[in-house]
């Protein structure tokens, strides 16, 4: 229950998922294991972006590794999503200006690649705090609590229109 895709699958019956996220780990690390992490998967969830923030890396440097990584995946599945960058409570307000403009061109990745956007930032950003998740989101506030991640999964995660329905003719 401790990752959205636990909740995503919950949500869609019949599928299968599986989490190979590295923590801390950097847009530019990524890469390096994306074909073997993605093996035989007809939907890929392509995230990144808030360790280049944490550890000082460049926005545009983590918006070009994002678009490669996403025309990669492009090729090896059926189904390509893109979220964006969750909020950032220990790090704000300092970070908050540049998750705003890594999730801005995050949007627009999404678009020039036709690929879904998943708004992982809106779903847990607090509307009276601003930047921020609200502290029944986040036990830490770097990272989603088990309500956190039932949002991103059931709110923020969806697949297109009809695909998953289509799978199981």
């Amino acid at each position: 229950t401790s990752q959205y895709l636990y909740w995503a699958a919950a949500a869609h019956p019949g599928m299968r998922f599986s989490n190979q996220g590295v923590g801390g780990e950097r847009t530019d690390e990524i890469p390096a294991r994306l074909e073997s992490a993605v093996s035989r998967a007809d939907v890929i969830v392509v995230q990144g972006g808030i360790n280049d923030v944490v550890q000082g890396r460049s926005i545009e440097l983590a918006a070009q590794d994002l678009q490669a990584m996403v025309r990669r995946a492009k090729e090896l599945a059926e189904v390509v999503l893109l979220p964006n960058v969750l909020p950032w409570n220990t790090g704000w307000p300092g970070a908050e200006p540049q998750i705003r403009a890594l999730n801005a061109l995050i949007a627009r990745l999404a678009e020039a690649e036709d690929v879904p956007l998943l708004p992982f930032h809106e779903t847990l950003e607090d509307p009276e705090r601003p930047g921020r998740m609200k502290a029944e989101w986040t036990p830490d506030g770097n990272h989603p609590s088990v309500e956190g991640h039932r949002r991103l999964g059931e709110l923020a995660f969806r697949l297109p229109t009809g695909w998953a329905e289509s799978r199981r003719r």
